[in-house]
């Protein structure tokens, strides 16, 4: 009687499997916009390291230039990946960009919003030492210049700053 009990449960176990199996085989099938439009324009960087640090940390999600990487071709996975470009080119695409949307870029590097956690974890290039974080704040800062809290829309402060501690 346990043997049968056995028998059944190891069936159960490999029937399952094979359905978890061709579920997997059958996610591969649902499309993933992975593409990349042409580039329109770019900010005007104020220097070639600040676009090289936002190349390095930012233009998989927030270009069209998008690398994708291997994973980014395996369900459901590829759907995260496509989920999280497409929003970021929503937010602020520097290859489609229009001056005024970018002011609170060197707010999100500074308070460690961007580049998000999981990107770094499968991106170790786009972790940044803290004089390279430095660096590129000062730079979108320099390129874009930097929305102060409570300030009104559209009014933009150019100073550096790099800790809150400087208020």
């Amino acid at each position: 009687m346990a043997a049968s009990k056995m028998h059944k449960s190891k069936k159960v176990f490999r029937y399952s499997l094979l359905v978890v199996f061709l579920l997997f085989v059958l996610i591969q099938f649902i499309p993933v916009d992975r593409s990349n439009p042409p580039v329109v324009r770019e900010p005007n960087w104020d220097s070639p390291k600040t676009r090289d640090y936002a190349s390095r940390a930012c233009f998989d999600c927030h270009s069209n230039e998008t690398k994708w990487p291997a994973y980014s071709y395996v369900a459901p996975v590829s759907w995260l990946v496509a989920g999280d470009v497409k929003e970021g080119r929503e937010q602020f695409n520097m290859s489609n960009w229009k001056p005024g949307k970018s002011d609170e870029s060197a707010k999100e590097v500074r308070e460690g919003d961007m580049p998000m956690w999981q990107y770094t974890l499968m991106h170790p290039e786009a972790k940044f030492t803290d004089a390279e974080k430095n660096e590129f704040i000062a730079g979108l800062i320099a390129t874009f210049g930097e929305k102060k809290e409570g300030s009104q829309k559209g009014k933009r402060d150019k100073s550096i700053r790099f800790t809150d501690e400087d208020d």
